[in-house]
């Protein structure tokens, strides 16, 4: 068999790297977010996410699967309080889990994450109460509003007809 024509010509490899990059800084209380893929129309989104000591995500329920890389720092769900995800752990979320992450104030630093999340999250209060739906278009929404706060043009991989950057 010869080797296949590429589907996709790329001149250039699309990356990321963020240390590199601006993270752009609370685009929710105590999240920051360095974006590195953002997929709307697909439901898919790549980020790095620094937690700060002590944030508290609202309880939701994910349509889709999610995949969260720990680089540093500690995390844990509130209902699985002894199952705390420090650095180098690995975490598989089947579609259809209901959760709440969480911090411990006691860290010394950000809780350092790559997360790969498809479908929506769906956010609830205290009360179990409806709030609002987290997809890959509210994201985005989200970080450029606090980027454009932050004088930042977030840079990240974004599909369009050929994939590309956003800031192109």
């Amino acid at each position: 068999m010869a080797l296949p024509s590429p589907i996709n010509h790329q001149d250039f490899l699309l990356t990321i790297d963020t240390d590199k990059l601006p993270v752009i800084e609370n685009v929710l209380p105590g999240v920051n977010i360095h974006p590195l893929f953002l997929d709307p129309e697909n439901g898919v989104w790549v980020l790095r996410v620094l937690f700060a000591p002590g944030v508290t995500l609202p309880r939701h329920f994910h349509t889709g699967v999610v995949h969260l890389y720990t680089i540093s720092g500690c995390w844990y769900y509130l209902e699985y309080p002894d199952q705390k995800q420090t650095a180098g752990s690995y975490l598989f979320e089947p579609g259809g889990s209901v959760h709440q992450l969480h911090t411990p104030e006691t860290n010394v630093e950000p809780t350092d994450t790559i997360m790969v999340v498809y479908g929506v999250n769906i956010n609830f209060d205290e009360n179990d109460e409806f709030v609002n739906v987290m997809d890959a278009g509210w994201i985005e929404m989200m970080i450029q509003e606090a980027a454009k706060i932050q004088g930042i043009v977030p840079r990240y991989i974004k599909p369009k007809s050929g994939a590309g950057y956003s800031d192109e």
